[in-house]
């Protein structure tokens, strides 16, 4: 079993999705959740996809209960209903400092702002750190492989991590970190949860997740038949299995507001050129 914490935003339906998959994975044992920037909206959100999963043993974790936002998108509750907010969280930072060790992958799909203030306070280990977010372009990812909208580029714009870039570099220097994987835009904006996916989660779901997943797509692709990108389910999927991705080992470096990445062997960074799509969705559906 994989010793999981999940460090999670509610602004996209993918990260509820993502703790779905990973509170109901068969290789997965979820220890806690984190949440970014961790209003009590948020925080009842995460609770309610956890409850339904029978899963009130995992703890949670807040960076902030009393944000002046709620910061959770209109599909939460259009989907789910009408969910109470709660204050039943832990500080964040304080939860990752206990949870995470040499032994536990902490998966991240928002700003790295609780694993900054994790640093900061606690003495903080990670053994992996998967990180959906950044860029790999020319010179990292070949020519045949760069998806059309980005192709020739260096650089690119990334929202989870110019969340809190000051976060990112924090992360990048902390020597507690021991392996960090960033799943970036030249592979993840080509994988997609559409028609065809949702015809195979119909065929092959067999645990309440993945039942539970397909469900709330069902009602997603009544709006957008074209389909939702999957960023970070394919980060969880690529913690549970790295071998879905390929990678090339790399410095992450920032530029007028913009992610790159460039080949440095020996770095202990390693950014997703490629991906195995059925290895993928297998793991998805394990």
């Amino acid at each position: 079993m994989l010793d999981v914490v999940f460090d999670m935003e509610t602004g996209d339906p993918d990260d509820f999705l993502t703790l779905l998959l990973l509170a109901g994975h068969p290789r997965v044992r979820l220890k806690g959740v984190t949440v970014v920037p961790g209003s009590a909206a948020q925080v009842g959100v995460v609770r309610h996809g956890l409850r339904a999963l029978g899963r009130d043993d995992v703890r949670v974790g807040a960076g902030n209960l009393d944000h002046a936002k709620d910061v959770v998108s209109l599909w939460h509750y259009r989907a789910l209903g009408d969910v109470a907010p709660s204050r039943d969280a832990e500080d964040a930072a304080a939860l990752l400092g206990e949870l995470c060790d040499e032994d536990t992958t902490l998966v991240s799909g928002g700003p790295l702002t609780n694993v900054k203030r994790a640093i900061a306070s606690t003495n903080l280990t990670i053994g992996r750190l998967v990180v959906q977010g950044g860029f790999a372009g020319e010179g990292v990812v070949p020519a045949g492989r760069q998806l059309d909208k980005f192709r020739g580029r260096t650089t690119c714009p990334s929202f989870n991590l110019n969340g809190d870039p000051t976060a990112v570099f924090a992360m990048l220097a902390h020597d507690g970190v021991k392996h960090r994987r960033f799943v970036s835009k030249n592979v993840c904006h080509g994988v997609v949860y559409d028609a065809a996916m949702h015809a195979r989660f119909a065929e092959h779901a067999r645990r309440d997740s993945t039942r539970t997943i397909h469900k709330l797509m069902e009602l997603y692709l009544r709006g957008r038949p074209e389909g939702k990108m999957f960023h970070d389910p394919l980060a969880a999927c690529c913690a549970i299995d790295p071998g879905i991705g390929t990678w090339a080992e790399v410095e992450l470096y920032r530029e007028h507001g913009e992610w790159g990445s460039r080949p440095r062997p020996g770095s202990g960074t390693w950014i997703i050129t490629g991906y195995d799509h059925e290895r993928f969705v297998a793991t998805l559906l394990e």
